[in-house]
């Protein structure tokens, strides 16, 4: 992988479904202690909605911790008026005042010294500052409009129930021009030069452009459109108030302050946390592995799991699951992976497993 890819904010926004997430690891995050990929942050805050007694953050990008890091400062110096405009759901002009003021402060030297050479990210919003965002709204701004009026687009994301979304994804949506303009802007070619690095495709076999245009016809068909924070952003470029991330939702945000001193920031590898953990948020890290390292990777995890423990991650492209070494003490909970992933709004991974440790 790119060395620079690490001092860069890849994802300023977490592009994993925080809610089911959270219900796959509900029944051992309570009282425990989990370990999850830092990334920006989105679903480490999600899950100190479970009531965890410690959520160990990890990652190998400075650049990620430092969005994680501010989110929680954020989280601890404003209130909820000036938190969403602050982080760039809203409108605000003086972002830039507020971090000098009342973030920088309460910022560690490394989050400090990035963000105070990053003013441009500040002042735009932290949420919109990664490369993965900057390729998906350009996919809204860009291409959208080559494809459907401004009215169509709107209304892909009105109220309707399945039956009436494939209805109008058949009718109104699936046109050629749709199909070609997606294959071409989601190939492994522009992909990897706009939004992700070549590298990620490195265990990648077959059609990139295909596989998610077929996961994105099920979600647009599907899965309730109107309340999807995911398909939101793309369309939008934004998270409107009906279609809020777990972490942002009103209801959530008074039980995060209370619990952020839970959270442990780790700058390196999540198969390096020390100590033992109940629940693992593993995002889709095994992926950007060869087979080898990913059973490496997935042996020390399940080294650190203590009884009745899980694991969950995703796979968008390349698969990888439970090596046959780790069957005899890991389960993989298949059922439920699949039930949870028919619900996935965050529709383009093709896969996410659930897997326990057995309490024996």
């Amino acid at each position: 992988m790119s060395e620079h890819l690490w001092r860069q904010v890849r994802y300023a926004s977490v592009w994993e479904d925080a809610d089911l997430l959270c219900e796959a690891l509900a029944p051992v995050a309570a009282g425990g202690r989990l370990l999850s990929v830092a990334s920006a942050g989105d679903n480490v805050l999600a899950l100190l909605t479970l009531d965890p007694a410690q959520i160990v953050a990890a990652d190998y990008s400075a650049a990620q911790l430092a969005c994680l890091e501010l989110r929680i400062a954020a989280f601890r110096q404003l209130d909820d008026a000036e938190l969403l405009p602050f982080l760039g759901v809203e409108p605000r002009a003086d972002r830039l005042r507020v971090y000098r003021q009342w973030l920088r402060p309460v910022l560690g030297e490394a989050a400090r010294g990035f963000w105070d050479a990053n003013p441009r990210a500040i002042a735009g919003g932290a949420i919109h500052a990664g490369r993965f965002e900057r390729y998906l709204r350009a996919f809204g701004r860009l291409v959208l409009p080559l494809v459907h009026r401004p009215a169509t687009i709107r209304a892909l994301r009105a109220e309707r129930s399945a039956t009436e979304q494939r209805a109008f994804y058949a009718g109104r949506w699936d046109s050629a021009r749709w199909r070609l303009l997606f294959r071409l802007f989601f190939s492994r070619g522009v992909m990897g030069r706009l939004g992700r690095d070549p590298a990620f495709f490195a265990h990648v076999n077959g059609s990139v452009a295909e596989r998610i245009l077929e996961r994105t016809r099920y979600a647009l068909c599907e899965l309730p459109a109107h309340s999807n924070p995911y398909l939101a952003y793309i369309l939008t470029g934004n998270y409107p108030p009906e279609a809020l991330p777990r972490y942002l939702r009103p209801a959530e945000r008074a039980r995060i302050r209370e619990r952020l001193d839970r959270v442990r920031l780790r700058h390196g590898g999540i198969d390096a946390a020390d100590g033992e953990f109940d629940g693992f948020n593993l995002s889709d890290v095994f992926e950007y592995m060869s087979p080898a390292e990913h059973e490496r990777v997935y042996a020390a995890l399940a080294a650190k799991a203590r009884p009745g423990a899980r694991l969950v991650y995703w796979n968008l492209l390349a698969p990888r699951g439970c090596p046959p070494d780790c069957r005899p003490r890991v389960r993989p909970l298949d059922a439920l992976a699949r039930e949870l992933h028919a619900r996935d709004r965050a529709w383009f991974y093709g896969t996410l497993h659930v897997d326990e440790v057995s309490a024996a």
